[in-house]
């Protein structure tokens, strides 16, 4: 076969056309320390071979991430995640051919941390470093190579949900997306948290809402939907209204959150659920793009996962929903997004800092 090529077209070019005409094995190693988990992943040609997390249960009893204490735990573990990885792969850091890590968005304490570690590694080894975006990653996390799962074709919609982000991108190809709604104030895993905390669940209340909302009946209070213009969210007044209405119902009945737990849960997310889909189905309306992914940590609530699939019967969509593993923050999704640039050559240089706000 014969390639062709100017000789004006640029090194990535050039470097992603050298490895198509020589396969080999590439091992990628992600660092991932955005908030407060520390993850290390070994990644071979999209593949996942190991994919450790250390989550911190400190912040439990503050009922919320303190950053201080989340960095120095990110010191604690950074370096035994990262050796338990590499062991699980089954090769050694002299294998490795690149290193990923989150450069942000994220607490600026905790990035500095993976990026320091992940510059000195690199240093050491003398292999490329590669900078990754989060937001990016939780999205391009379809793109693990796993057995049994369709990777979304391009263009495609994905709704990144977290605890600090909402978000709906149009994404045309690998790193070409287009933010077309977000929140105006509160993310939806902020939310989520916040009423739990209303309603006296330990942190993170998430999870336990989802738990509890399946024994419930979701029709059995009405909370009001924001009305937020064009594709943008906002969940703050949402909070509010939570809030009033359980002072009002506990003055009325000190029992009432003990009695009707699991029917408030139910309701509470049966309306942030109404109000993504409503959403998804505007965003979906006015692209003319059915094939809808979902991506970061709240989108391992269940509800949420039940309505993505259910949208393929009501609305025709086609959906994308990731394994729970790479759904919270984890280093398997850096790890997808390195390959993804190290066949493009799209590597960073040692002046690259953290960076606490960054734009998909």
């Amino acid at each position: 076969m014969l390639y062709c090529f100017n000789f004006a077209d640029n090194i990535n070019n050039f470097y992603a056309l050298f490895l198509i005409m020589n396969p080999q094995k590439i091992y990628i190693l992600g660092i991932e320390s955005s908030c407060d988990d520390t993850s290390a992943a070994i990644l071979c040609n999209g593949k996942v071979l190991s994919n450790v997390v250390a989550s911190q249960k400190i912040h439990e009893q503050y009922g919320g991430v303190v950053p201080e204490l989340a960095s120095r735990a990110h010191q604690q573990n950074i370096v035994p995640v990262i050796d338990q990885a590499i062991k699980q792969a089954g090769i050694t850091k002299e294998d490795l051919n690149a290193i990923a890590f989150t450069r942000g968005p994220g607490l600026m304490g905790s990035l500095l941390v993976g990026t320091s570690f992940a510059k000195s590694l690199a240093l050491a080894l003398d292999i490329p470093l590669i900078d990754v975006n989060h937001m990016q990653a939780h999205i391009l996390a379809h793109f693990i190579e796993e057995e049994g799962y369709q990777q979304p074709d391009f263009p495609f919609l994905a709704m990144t949900i977290s605890g600090g982000h909402t978000q709906i991108v149009q994404v045309n190809d690998h790193f070409d997306m287009d933010v077309i709604g977000e929140t105006i104030d509160d993310a939806v895993g902020e939310a989520f948290d916040k009423s739990a905390k209303l309603l006296g669940l330990p942190y993170p209340g998430g999870p336990l809402v989802d738990k509890y909302a399946q024994q419930g009946n979701p029709k059995a209070f009405q909370f009001p939907k924001p009305k937020v213009g064009d594709l943008n969210f906002s969940f703050s007044g949402l909070k509010t209204a939570v809030l009033y209405f359980i002072q009002k119902k506990v003055k009325e009945n000190p029992k009432f959150i003990e009695e009707n737990l699991y029917d408030i849960c139910a309701s509470l997310q049966y309306t942030i659920i109404g109000i993504l889909v409503d959403k998804l189905k505007k965003a979906s309306k006015q692209t003319g793009i059915k094939r809808i992914a979902i991506g970061g940590g709240v989108s391992a609530n269940s509800g949420i996962r039940n309505a993505m699939k259910e949208g393929e019967g009501k609305f025709g969509w086609e959906t994308f929903i990731p394994k729970f593993e790479y759904t919270t923050d984890n280093a398997a999704m850096i790890g997808i997004v390195g390959y993804l640039k190290y066949l493009k050559g799209e590597f960073t240089d040692m002046s690259v800092v953290a960076k606490a706000r960054i734009k998909i």
